[in-house]
């Protein structure tokens, strides 16, 4: 007898086929991610112990007073937010020119070559191109000894590497392609016949980008935006190799505190307000660019 109850009708409905279609990832992915962030979350609210016992079981906000209180930590997320921001700033800024080159000045047929000489640098790993920028800005890199056989210098320049600087450097390169990209799929969306609608009125190459290519281009500003700031805000490896340890950032202080001083809740708690700070950031730039946006509708 064929169920005529509202389970027989979902079930032949498109919904459940869609549901079906992608419950095995959903499933996946939180068990990936939704599991670890709520192990963290819990962590946070619980004590460290000694020695023997790693973590008490009992609820508190110390983790979190200590966090927000204490001036090394509120300085080592200050710095974070900052180095984060001025690498988004500047990777987007220098990702525009890029996608915007690559969708209106490049032929159709070789956009997909640009394209793929853009991706080039994903075919090595993240640890590597570090690594390699290491090497460039290194005391006897590159750098100081091209300027060294230059004669511009007699001796290699040392604030090059291990510094604020090399670590925006390094991460402005590494996440050059996730700014072109989104930036570039924007742009590629635009009518071309608007631009010619706003030149046909008499407005100036300079204006009609101003007023109408860049505000139709801000979805993929925005993605570009949040795709570099969320990560970079966490990253771990360039603040360790390119500054040498010198410039701590949030994830360096996590890992300090949950594996060298053993204390988990700590830097669960860090972890936490780090994501809290983060997500703040990210929605307060998207309420301004959409605030932007209808006044300029």
């Amino acid at each position: 007898m064929e169920d005529q109850g509202w389970w027989g009708r979902f079930r032949r409905s498109e919904s459940f086929a869609g549901l079906a279609l992608v419950s095995p990832t959903a499933l996946y992915a939180l068990l990936l991610l939704a599991a670890p962030l709520a192990t963290i979350l819990l962590y946070s609210f619980l004590t460290d112990g000694d020695t023997q016992t790693r973590i008490v079981w009992d609820f508190t906000l110390d983790n979190y007073i200590a966090t927000l209180t204490e001036p090394l930590y509120r300085a080592v997320m200050i710095r974070s937010l900052s180095v984060s921001i001025l690498v988004t700033a500047v990777t987007v800024i220098l990702a525009f020119p890029v996608a915007y080159y690559v969708s209106f000045h490049v032929a159709p047929q070789r956009k997909s070559l640009w394209l793929f000489l853009i991706t080039i640098p994903f075919w090595t790993s993240y640890l590597i191109r570090v690594f390699l920028w290491k090497v460039i800005l290194g005391y006897n890199g590159v750098i100081n000894s091209g300027l060294t056989t230059l004669g511009i210098i007699d001796e290699p320049l040392t604030f090059i590497l291990y510094n604020v600087n090399a670590i925006v450097i390094t991460l402005a390169h590494a996440y050059a392609p996730f700014a072109i990209l989104p930036i570039f799929v924007a742009l590629e969306k635009i009518d071309r016949s608007l631009l010619e609608a706003g030149q046909d009125l008499g407005e100036s190459k300079a204006m009609t980008f101003l007023r109408v290519t860049l505000p139709l281009a801000m979805p993929g500003v925005v993605a570009a935006v949040l795709i570099v700031l969320i990560p970079t805000v966490g990253d771990y490896v360039t603040p360790q190799i390119i500054g040498g340890g010198k410039i701590p950032m949030v994830a360096n202080l996590i890992q300090s505190r949950m594996l060298d001083l053993d204390n988990r809740p700590l830097g669960s708690a860090l972890a936490v307000v780090a994501m809290l700070v983060v997500t703040v950031v990210a929605l307060a730039f998207v309420a301004l660019n959409a605030r932007f946006l209808k006044v300029k509708k």
